[in-house]
């Protein structure tokens, strides 16, 4: 609602399936199908998701930077999961699609970082938040409108054309 209210288009989705490989293919038919509909020209689109559907957002964006070079302006990963709980030399598996984005791609984190990326990142961390994006001693809405604010605001620095976002 507040990317709406700021004047950018959003698609936000909820794809159920728990396996990354369907949720890439679930976020890539989404694509397909808006670009199938000829009623838009879809470019500099940001592309984001939670925990692993950021994971899903960052192979779409990586994807589609090796097929076209104006489709993704960036990426917003809200905790984004470097490894799963207790097992922290997964981290490289679950972070190569961000190591492989292009330099020219901007990355917003909100929470969680990767420090060996050639894309060019930003991080917003939320003081005391958890995985979820809660803080204790918080009301949801409160946190909800800080993460808002910030994504909004490093989604307009970035210049983007189209005013658009598929999350």
């Amino acid at each position: 609602m507040s990317l709406a209210s700021s004047g950018f288009l959003c698609l936000r989705f909820t794809c159920k399936g728990l396996n990354l490989c369907y949720r890439v293919k679930a976020y890539h038919a989404v694509w397909d199908y808006l670009k199938s509909l000829q009623r838009f020209i879809i470019k500099h689109i940001f592309i984001g998701g939670r925990s692993m559907g950021c994971r899903a957002a960052a192979a779409l964006a990586r994807q589609l930077s090796d097929q076209t070079e104006d489709a993704v302006q960036g990426v917003i990963c809200l905790s984004f999961p470097l490894h799963p709980p207790g097992q922290t030399h997964n981290h490289r598996q679950r972070s190569e699609d961000l190591r492989g984005l292009p330099e020219r791609m901007p990355v917003l984190f909100v929470s969680r970082m990767v420090a060996d990326m050639k894309a060019e990142a930003e991080v917003f961390w939320v003081k005391g938040g958890s995985h979820g994006l809660t803080v204790k001693g918080r009301s949801e809405e409160s946190v909800l409108d800080e993460v808002n604010l910030q994504v909004i605001t490093w989604m307009t620095k970035q210049g983007t054309q189209t005013n658009s976002c598929l999350f």
